[in-house]
């Protein structure tokens, strides 16, 4: 307290005045009688006085707090043994800003979430017999408990948006028994309207439809866009959403998996949503370029599992088992050796990273990228320089723009050390690129749902397919080349300005 006014009166009394510390302007401490002989204490005094304490007790209280779970925080960080770089950005987050840090990894910091409390159940793929000879790939992710190839497989892909949406019409209008629709968006326009429709129309003759959609993805879809399709005797069920009880899980752990299962059996997937830019009836000018895929065959099963975690844990209902083996697809062209590969938190380890960690690492010839985003690791990044040390054809085709300027801030430097090193990149300067594969000498091919930045291969909720039949490579390899076709090479040199804003997306990256 300090005095800030004292006011006498001739010879009778003196009263003075304290600063309210707390901004509430001055308070009345009391009077001097009589030459200061005697003290009366104002009661107003008294709530000043309370005021202040409490004030100082709370903040020494939120400040000691704070920093005692900054420190917890820190230490549980420093413990996971993340990747250095991601391990340095929250560290700069907690200690540069401790309340919207703490904040923040409390909401998103999570990755693996390894308790019970969190609900999500562990994906246990059923096991296949093993051939006589495995891949190295195959023994790597069956190391992550994901089974080996299978063989027996009709595989088509729709390369345009046309075709992927005539796909999942088929889907839809010829299913007997279910539709299981799982997707990261589907958004009201008239594409997303237009499927629901179907669907609602389906659901109305009796097809049992369940229809998941990720909280955040699809925030734009709001319930009453759903209504018809839940009173014709459909389900829907949002993955997490936004807002959910607590210990349910992280805000920061997206559901990015697609896929579009008809009677158990007939599965589409890939890496499209359910809008008019990715796909739709008729071609439309600037629809994004994007590759799903049609299986038939024994690998369809092991989409259904995987769907039929996701649906337990976002609607609580467990769906009807499946057989523990699907039948060979019949006709001529189901030869297709095929591998689904799961990974997000409900998967030990990162079987998706490690993969492709592992074709950079074991590339010959060439090594092919296409992404939408491409914001690696440094290890990644460092693998795919070394293969181009190694005469290894490394290319990388990404949007020259894409639809989050940070993420292309925060990729362009991991491309332009590629690019100096004597790898290829390829700007794709048709619009956004929403179209995921990898491909790695005529042996192995990667595509899902997965985009190459950190937040797919370590954090999302997604679904890979390893390709390893030489006549679907060629068929991929042929649809990178005509993608290519007029992309300009590059990027170019960067000045110092783009250069610090570079360097700060980078650091951020791995929360990106």
């Amino acid at each position: 307290m300090q005095l800030a006014h004292v006011q006498r009166s001739p010879g009778a009394r003196v009263e003075a005045w304290i600063a309210d510390p707390m901004g509430a302007g001055r308070v009345c401490a009391g009077a001097i009688i009589g030459g200061a002989t005697a003290v009366e204490i104002n009661p107003e005094i008294r709530v000043c006085w309370i005021r202040m304490i409490a004030s100082w007790f709370g903040s020494y209280l939120a400040s000691t707090a704070g920093f005692l779970f900054a420190a917890v925080l820190i230490t549980h960080l420093i413990r996971q043994h993340r990747p250095p770089t991601t391990t340095i950005a929250w560290l700069l987050i907690i200690v540069l800003a401790p309340y919207a840090g703490v904040l923040l990894y409390l909401l998103i910091g999570g990755r693996k979430m390894r308790k019970l409390s969190a609900g999500k159940r562990r994906i246990n793929l059923p096991a296949v017999p093993a051939p006589a000879v495995l891949s190295d790939m195959e023994r790597l992710l069956m190391a992550h408990g994901v089974p080996p190839a299978t063989s027996g497989n009709a595989i088509v892909f729709q390369m345009t948006g046309e075709d992927s949406f005539a796909a999942l019409a088929d889907l839809i209008e010829n299913a007997v028994r279910s539709i299981y629709v799982g997707v990261f968006i589907l958004h009201p326009d008239a594409v997303g309207k237009d499927v629901l429709a179907r669907l609602s129309r389906r659901a109305a003759e009796g097809v049992a439809v369940r229809l998941m959609l990720d909280g955040v993805g699809s925030l734009q879809t709001h319930h009453r866009a759903l209504a018809p399709l839940i009173r014709a005797g459909g389900r829907c069920a949002f993955f997490m959403p936004v807002l959910h009880r607590p210990f349910r899980g992280r805000s920061n752990l997206r559901n990015h998996r697609k896929i579009v299962i008809a009677d158990g059996r007939r599965v589409l997937a890939g890496g499209a949503n359910i809008a008019a830019e990715y796909l739709g009836p008729e071609a439309r000018a600037g629809r994004w370029p994007d590759l799903t895929f049609t299986i038939d065959g024994p690998a369809a099963g092991h989409y259904v599992d995987l769907f039929r975690s996701d649906w337990h844990f976002a609607s609580g209902e467990m769906l009807e088992s499946r057989p523990p083996r699907g039948d060979p697809a019949g006709g001529p062209d189901a030869d297709a050796r095929i591998q689904v590969v799961p990974s997000g938190p409900d998967v030990p380890g990162d079987p998706l990273y490690d993969a492709l960690l592992s074709m950079a690492f074991s590339a010959r010839r060439r090594l092919w990228v296409v992404t939408p985003y491409f914001i690696p690791d440094d290890a990644l990044c460092r693998a795919l320089i070394l293969a181009v040390h190694r005469g290894v054809d490394v290319r990388v085709l990404v949007p020259e723009r894409s639809n989050h300027r940070i993420a292309d801030i925060a990729g362009r430097s991991y491309l332009r050390d590629i690019f100096r090193e004597g790898g290829k990149v390829l700007l794709y300067a048709g619009g956004m690129l929403h179209a995921k594969a990898v491909l790695m000498d005529d042996e192995l091919a990667m595509i899902g749902s997965a985009n190459i930045d950190m937040r797919s291969l370590l954090l999302n909720y997604e679904a890979g397919l390893l390709v390893y039949s030489a006549l679907q490579i060629r068929y991929l390899e042929q649809w990178i080349e005509s993608l290519a076709k007029g992309a300009r090479s590059g990027p170019a040199d960067a000045g110092a300005l783009r250069q610090l804003e570079e360097g700060i997306a980078r650091l951020l990256a791995p929360q990106l």
